[in-house]
């Protein structure tokens, strides 16, 4: 798994790029405080090499938890900024740092 953050000279935005590695995976997503933990609204798009990718705006000068949903398994990043426990979700959650 990675995360690649590009800072926009232009405007206070975080252009913030997951990639999953997940060939045997149907579907991938990312999930976070960013999207509202929203399983739908940032699925990521499976590449030739069965990797999945997905580009995301966030407004930088922020924090946001985040976990991956591969076929409807949460899973965490090992590469996320920190971690943060969650008492909803009773496990704890990546944190990306913009």
């Amino acid at each position: 798994m990675a995360i690649k953050k590009q800072y926009l000279k232009s405007k206070p935005v975080c252009k913030v790029t997951f990639s999953v590695p997940a060939k045997e995976a149907k579907n991938v997503a990312v999930v976070g405080s960013f999207n509202e933990w929203n399983t739908e609204a940032t699925e990521l798009k499976k590449l030739k090499n069965g990797t999945f990718k997905g580009t995301v705006d966030l407004p930088s000068e922020s924090s946001y938890e985040f976990r991956y949903v591969v076929d409807g398994a949460y899973i965490n990043d090992e590469q996320a900024d920190a971690y943060a426990w969650n008492d909803f979700a009773a496990a704890e959650n990546g944190v990306i740092n913009l």
